[in-house]
């Protein structure tokens, strides 16, 4: 199977501080994306895998396919992560005059192209001193992709011509 990708579909990379955004067509390298964000002062890495599943609505997927307007989706990955370093609040366990930072580090990574059941579509990891700002910043980083990044996904069922396989909004 030869598929061929729109020209705005491309593999992208902006780095935002010690944070990074990508789209690749290559998989996903969890462990690379891990080590990527550790930090000696990250008292906690929050992990986020978001893997392709067998089934949706009682249908039997058989493989996904992601396309993006590469350009703008990774400017608003890049937007989306600071706005988590802005809007994350510091743990109690510092005091409001601390210089220590909410978010340490940051790494966003969306596949492209063809994505086969059980493999990773996106990973997210985040450092911080303390667990839960890292939670909070993972959760809200990836509903803010879902929602906002400029990426569609199409869905290929059992059984189903692959033509009438049906784009969708990277959303909720």
């Amino acid at each position: 199977m030869t598929t061929s990708y729109p020209s705005t579909s491309v593999e992208a990379r902006e780095e935002v501080g010690r944070s990074v955004c990508v789209l690749s067509y290559k998989p996903l390298e969890i462990d690379k994306i891990i080590k990527s964000v550790s930090d000696d002062g990250a008292g906690a890495t929050a992990l986020f895998i978001g893997t392709t599943r067998n089934s949706y609505q009682g249908k039997i997927v058989t493989r996904l396919e992601y396309q993006a307007y590469s350009k703008l989706a990774i400017k608003t990955m890049t937007d989306i992560i600071r706005t988590a370093h802005q809007s994350v609040t510091r743990s109690t366990h510092y005091p409001t005059h601390a210089t220590v930072p909410s978010i340490i580090s940051c790494a966003v990574h969306h596949r492209l192209g063809t994505v086969p059941v059980g493999d990773p579509s996106i990973v997210i990891a985040v450092s911080s001193p303390h667990r839960k700002e890292a939670f909070v910043a993972c959760e809200q980083i990836l509903e803010e992709v879902k929602q906002k990044a400029q990426i569609w996904k199409r869905e290929y069922y059992e059984g189903e011509k692959e033509e009438e396989a049906e784009w969708k909004a990277n959303s909720n």
